[in-house]
């Protein structure tokens, strides 16, 4: 009798799920992590990578050895300073079985945007993501660095590049850094800049939040030009993203977009 009672509970639960109305998601986009990763809590986000091979992308040059793998293995005592995928095709990119290859960049072109990725760096490595292929947020093994925060830190802001020698930058305002190995998150907000009907730029590009690891690190910092290495392209009202890929091993994972909200304030 009881196992009967139950089966008829269980399929009135089952019934009543069935009726409820689909659970809409929180429009949020206060500018602060929420648990998850945004593109789970919140709609209107689309990804990048599909998770099987790299349709969508393709190498500034050759040999483009990017590939996509199920899993990433890093060795802390035989090999920190190298990653290693398994398996394949899969749902993680890496920038090739020796961790330097050409830089890698979206067939689409954005203007403003918001940008989620996640990103795993072997022990020591370097690299990079370029909004509209000019303007980079770095990508660095900073993990338990003692020294003051700057530029080429992970988090930074990088400098641009005249005369031979750094120029601007904004350090990160903390060092946020996981160890080699683990995932970590970036989240940006971008502002692309603007331009009057003869093409004069009337305004500069501007990183209006990055949120790293769940943190804040950089506010309001705005692009007078393209940071070192940038794409050999103008500035421009829309342009692709890229990922450095020749400054040592790293791979991603996880890469959403969506138009730029205004931050609410809470």
């Amino acid at each position: 009798m009881l196992i009967r009672l139950f089966g008829v509970l269980v399929v009135a639960a089952l019934a009543l799920e069935t009726n409820l109305p689909a659970q809409q998601r929180p429009e949020l986009n206060d500018g602060d992590a929420h648990g998850d990763a945004p593109y789970l809590v919140e709609d209107g986000w689309t990804a990048l990578f599909n998770g099987r091979d790299l349709a969508g992308w393709h190498g500034l040059g050759q040999p483009n050895e990017w590939l996509t793998a199920r899993a990433i293995f890093w060795d802390r005592l035989l090999s920190p300073t190298r990653l290693a995928t398994i398996g394949g095709p899969g749902d993680r990119m890496l920038n090739g079985p020796r961790g330097r290859t050409v830089n890698l960049a979206t067939d689409q072109k954005f203007g403003d945007i918001e940008l989620y990725l996640e990103f795993m760096l072997a022990k020591g490595s370097n690299s990079g993501v370029y909004l509209h292929g000019l303007y980079e947020v770095q990508i660095f093994d900073s993990y338990g660095s003692t020294e003051p925060v700057t530029s080429s830190d992970c988090g930074g802001i990088y400098h641009r590049w005249i005369d031979n020698h750094g120029v601007g930058g904004s350090a990160p305002s903390r060092n946020a850094s996981r160890r080699p190995g683990d995932w970590q998150s970036y989240h940006i907000w971008f502002r692309a800049p603007r331009f009057d009907a003869s093409g004069k730029k009337t305004e500069n590009a501007k990183f209006i939040r990055v949120v790293f690891n769940g943190l804040s690190v950089q506010s309001n910092v705005e692009m007078d030009g393209p940071t070192r290495a940038a794409m050999d392209i103008p500035e421009a009202a829309t342009n692709p993203i890229m990922l450095q890929g020749d400054h040592g091993p790293v791979a991603f994972r996880n890469i959403y977009w969506r138009a730029l909200r205004e931050i609410v304030e809470r």
